[in-house]
């Protein structure tokens, strides 16, 4: 018996986006079962041999027992009947029938007609079923192994299928390393060491699929806000150099909130990149309020010095209020470890660190860049 364990909401979202409860789910499509059977258990042992595979286990296909009663065609010729007719009634004469249901309320009891009241259950062997006395269609009676063929069946005991193909699945979980490192890893072993039928293909999916649609989409929505911010920028100060200077607090924040991922033994995944997302807007925040104190104090004091000076100090409260508040706000979630932490730590994690250095990039940093923005400005 294998045993996987795994946070609840991590594993709900997991199997309803992707089918699969596993960090990693590798699905081999084909025809034949067998063959689907054993090359599972050669793709589980490649992925075992892997460093950071945990939890490898694979879809239950082949083995299972199967009872087969095959009835005698000649016989159901003789009685005048098909063979699928005179296999429900041997089979109604063995488990009974449902002819009615009684209904009492939302109580519904089914009314089952059985030639023997005990049923099936009483036949604990296979030779007990073969002598079972059947009563024939006409009149006699005869045991069940002159009637049909009565034997075990080696047959699978799930079928999966995916768009209409055959497959088997194997997952691992991903432990000590990232999944898409990992994943380019087991690809080369797979295409080095595995043969494959004419036919068959591999697919992987389970939360690296997930990742791996996540990070793609995230290609597009990060350039989008990216480019949605600057023009905001640009309209509300009216200049490109200023729109730059705030923009460039971006790379600080996304560098501390990696940073912060790395120190803390996580990785890239959806919601670190939702964190990073949400980040973009904080860390502009912060240096929208200290660039458009400087812009508002441009009248009334003329030495770029002192206004970066005076704005500097008058807005360093604002800037920690609005940093801190969020940084302690994320904390009980950068430290939560019951459900759904799996989820909130790595958006909280990247948002705190990227606070973090943002904020000292808007305290330090981003005043001596419009220092000498101004200075070349007005020469």
């Amino acid at each position: 018996i294998n045993f996987g364990f795994t946070q609840p909401i991590q594993m709900r979202i997991s199997e309803m986006l992707t089918g699969s409860s596993g960090d990693l789910s590798i699905k081999i499509f084909g025809n034949d079962i067998a063959q689907l059977a054993r090359l599972a258990d050669e793709t589980a042992a490649i992925t075992r041999g892997l460093a950071g595979s945990v939890d490898v286990q694979t879809s239950s296909i082949d083995g299972g027992k199967f009872l087969n009663v095959d009835v005698h065609a000649e016989l159901a010729q003789r009685f005048d009947m098909s063979t699928a007719q005179f296999a429900r009634y041997l089979k109604t004469q063995l488990e009974g029938a449902q002819v009615s249901e009684i209904i009492e309320g939302k109580k519904r009891t089914p009314i089952v007609f059985a030639v023997d009241p005990s049923g099936p259950q009483a036949l604990t062997t296979i030779n007990a079923l073969r002598q079972k006395v059947m009563v024939m269609p006409d009149g006699r009676q005869a045991p069940l192994a002159e009637l049909a063929e009565v034997s075990f069946q080696d047959g699978p005991f799930l079928i999966e299928r995916e768009r209409g193909n055959r497959f088997a699945v194997v997952t691992s979980n991903v432990s000590g390393r990232d999944i898409v490192g990992f994943v380019d890893e087991l690809e080369t072993a797979i295409a080095e060491q595995l043969v494959l039928p004419t036919g068959y293909r591999v697919e992987f999916g389970g939360e690296f699929e997930n990742q791996q649609r996540a990070t793609r989409n995230l290609l597009l929505v990060i350039p989008a806000a990216l480019l949605l911010i600057a023009i905001i920028l640009f309209t509300t100060f009216g200049s490109v150099a200023q729109a730059a200077l705030i923009l460039c607090n971006i790379p600080f924040a996304l560098m501390g909130g990696l940073i912060a991922l790395f120190i803390t033994g996580q990785y890239l995944s959806v919601p670190a990149s939702v964190g990073l997302i949400a980040l973009l807007g904080v860390a502009v925040l912060n240096a929208v309020v200290m660039v458009s104190y400087f812009e508002q104090t441009r009248l009334s004091v003329r030495d770029i010095s002192l206004r970066v000076i005076q704005g500097s100090a008058r807005r360093l409260r604002p800037v920690l209020m609005t940093a801190t508040t969020a940084m302690f706000g994320l904390m009980p979630l950068a430290f939560a470890t019951g459900p759904g932490a799996e989820i909130q730590k790595p958006l909280a994690i990247v948002v705190i660190g990227g606070l973090f250095s943002s904020t000292i990039t808007t305290l330090y940093l981003l005043p001596l860049f419009y220092y000498h923005l101004e200075k070349r400005r007005h020469g």
